[in-house]
């Protein structure tokens, strides 16, 4: 089993504002790349209610690099994969309207529109909830909450018990 697990944590509520994301490759099912960068989102800008779920604030992205400048290191990691996220809609969406922030056209990287998603595919097993964190503590799958990276290694980890 092939395929990259991807989470982003954002900034604000507007969908362009990824301030941090995880990564995970995995080939053969064995976990072989973590990557992991905060990001400053376009003007440093947060929300409270943002800077509360994952404890990341506007002096931790300061002097990152903006999206723009990153993408030729995601876009490598993301290039002809299967992409998995707990929630994809969600994680689909940032990459994309973050992409078009940067003028960077999502289709013309030829990167799927359709992602694999483990919240639907244990809210089929019966998972209620189905959150990350819930799902992830029925397993047994260490997770620290909110932090791109380790959301992502759970949704791995989760995507490879399915």
């Amino acid at each position: 089993m092939d395929f990259v697990a991807i989470d982003f944590e954002t900034a604000t509520f507007a969908r362009n504002s990824a301030c941090a994301i995880g990564m995970v490759t995995v080939e053969n099912s064995v976990i072989v790349d973590e990557y992991y960068t905060l990001i400053r989102p376009p003007n440093n800008q947060y929300f409270w209610q943002n800077m509360n779920v994952h404890g990341i604030r506007p002096r931790d992205t300061e002097d990152e690099c903006d999206f723009g400048f990153l993408f030729p290191e995601i876009y490598k990691r993301l290039e002809g994969k299967t992409l998995v996220a707990h929630n994809e809609s969600f994680d689909r969406n940032v990459l994309i309207n973050t992409m078009e922030h940067y003028n960077l056209d999502y289709a013309a990287h030829s990167l799927p529109f359709r992602w694999e998603c483990t919240c639907k595919i244990y809210r089929r097993k019966g998972y209620k909830p189905a959150s990350l964190s819930a799902c992830c503590s029925r397993q047994n799958i260490a997770l620290n909450h909110h932090h791109a990276l380790s959301d992502a290694i759970g949704c791995a980890k989760l995507y490879l018990m399915q």
